[in-house]
């Protein structure tokens, strides 16, 4: 969903990434390697970015639903008074991508508890949104995309940003390649040159019909 952040930045959104892992080990990478990367790519979006990482019980591979995990999740919904979440979508072949999701669906609930030493206030984030960063070979059915054009170029960047994962791991390369032929046909269904797909569970409304394509 980089596409998407870069436009929800550019209309002045406060944007936050908040990685679970450090994203070790990988074939090609380290902890540093990945941190430098991830840095790299957050300052292309033009994003912040903070990790959780194993000292809050996120280990790459291993991400398991805990109630630690939970609480880490919300101690920062809480304290960055975030109001839209957006994370993987539940269908998915990655059990990191599966537990992360359940982790940020029950942190979500976890922020509005009063009487908790969770850091921060009570929160109740008004938006579940999930993107696509699934394992599976499925095809997407949205809920709604949104329009990237213009975006898409700087998207790129930041993917190659991580180094290890996409060009030095040659197994990795053609994600780009589908990445963008992805952005392209879903940019066709609304009648633009770019577009990223996202599902959501709870309705959204709208006042007006003037920002529908």
């Amino acid at each position: 969903m980089g596409g998407t952040i870069l436009r929800l930045a550019q209309e002045g959104h406060q944007v936050l990434l908040l990685d679970l892992t450090d994203g070790e080990p990988t074939p090609h990478g380290s902890v540093e390697i990945r941190a430098r990367e991830a840095a790299k790519a957050a300052e292309i979006l033009g994003v912040e970015r903070v990790m959780l990482g194993r000292e809050h019980g996120f280990v790459n591979r291993e991400v398991v639903h805990t109630l630690a995990c939970r609480h880490a999740v919300a101690g920062i919904l809480r304290t960055r008074e975030i109001d839209w979440i957006f994370c993987p979508d539940p269908e998915d072949a990655h059990p990191d991508h599966r537990a992360a999701t359940r982790i940020v669906e029950d942190a979500r609930f976890d922020a509005k508890l009063t009487k908790t030493d969770l850091p921060g206030t009570p929160r109740y984030p008004s938006r579940m949104v999930y993107y696509y960063a699934t394992h599976l070979k499925t095809i997407p059915a949205p809920s709604f995309l949104v329009d990237t054009s213009g975006f898409h170029e700087r998207k790129r960047k930041a993917i190659l940003a991580y180094e290890s994962q996409f060009l030095v791991n040659e197994k990795n390369r053609s994600v780009l390649e589908w990445s963008d032929a992805q952005a392209r046909f879903l940019g066709s269904r609304i009648g633009v040159e770019t577009a990223e797909a996202f599902k959501v569970i709870e309705p959204l409304g709208i006042t007006g019909f003037r920002g529908l394509i």
